[in-house]
């Protein structure tokens, strides 16, 4: 009835969360585990000698098209796609099958329930909390068993989405528009915080230009749709304007002007990054990183939505 894919990019984690789905899997279960490394960039994936575990070269070319060369692989009439920076606790292939033998047939994906521990004793950073926000996040492929037959009507992932980042609210829009429906599960697991650099949420910014394909595919209506938080672009775009009318009046020597929006720009940076400090732990370390990274995320993000708009200007609707 089930067949697990867990993409990898070789984490330490991914052993011990398939010595986990070993020990519960039924025996006509198939684990297919995509090494989506580029070829030569590190050791085996370590896997459990076990007949039902089989590894699959990903080639590197992100998620989307790892977990469609996994699921391609298998044969069961539902593949549960696992990330393999979760922790399943016993029980959870149960609470799997209970989750799938409830589903009407109409019923193309089913969303386990995602836990995220933080730390005890002080209050979580920006990076703990920006993890956290997975526990509500819908249709996230973390824990997300998909119907073979949904996956086969609608083509499997888009693999033009290259990073863990809308492959799988695309995918659920897609779901939907095809008239399957989705629910969530009772089936829960673990999503520990992973270390990260200080600077982490920089490169996060690469997503706004993701989020142009996501909007190109589905219009601007997505993300209530599916529920999603708005983002928080369009303070950025106003905050990057504020920088770019200082510089400009600056060297055109309109002194008042570049004053003004100067300091305009320092109070939307400061108020931008005091609302990551105030509910973090308030560290020197902390706060100076809240304090670098909030000057430098809006033009981030603005960069690359432009990036995103000029290289998917042709795409159209799904």
């Amino acid at each position: 009835m089930i067949d697990v894919v867990v993409p990898t990019v070789g984490r330490p984690s991914v052993g011990v969360l398939l010595r986990s789905l070993t020990r519960e899997l039924p025996a006509a279960s198939t684990v297919v585990v995509v090494d989506d490394r580029p070829a030569g960039t590190g050791p085996a994936v370590p896997v459990p000698d076990d007949p039902r575990v089989r590894v699959v070269l990903g080639g590197g070319r992100g998620p989307a098209a790892a977990r469609n060369a996994g699921w391609r692989a298998t044969a069961a009439p539902w593949v549960a796609f696992v990330d393999d920076d979760v922790d399943l606790p016993t029980g959870w292939v149960r609470g799997l099958e209970v989750d799938l033998a409830a589903a009407a047939a109409d019923v193309g994906a089913v969303q386990g329930r995602i836990d995220v521990p933080l730390p005890a004793g002080r209050r979580p950073t920006d990076w703990e909390r920006n993890v956290a926000g997975l526990a509500g996040a819908p249709w996230i492929t973390a824990d997300l068993a998909v119907r073979r037959t949904a996956l086969e009507a609608v083509g499997g992932f888009d693999e033009r989405f290259p990073r863990a980042y809308r492959e799988d609210t695309d995918l659920a829009l897609r779901l939907l528009d095809a008239g399957w429906t989705l629910r969530r599960g009772t089936r829960r697991c673990r999503h520990p915080v992973r270390p990260a650099p200080w600077w982490v949420s920089i490169p996060a910014q690469r997503g706004n230009g993701d989020d142009v394909l996501l909007a190109r595919r589905h219009g601007r209506s997505w993300r209530r749709r599916l529920g999603v938080a708005p983002g928080a672009f369009r303070w950025h775009a106003a905050t990057t304007a504020l920088a770019g009318a200082a510089v400009a009046a600056g060297l055109a020597g309109r002194g008042r002007l570049a004053t003004a929006s100067g300091l305009a720009w320092a109070a939307s940076t400061a108020r931008f990054a005091w609302g990551r400090v105030a509910p973090g732990p308030r560290t020197r370390r902390e706060v100076g990183a809240m304090v670098a990274t909030s000057a430098l995320i809006p033009p981030a993000a603005v960069w690359w939505r432009a990036r995103g708009t000029v290289r998917w200007r042709g795409v159209g609707r799904a």
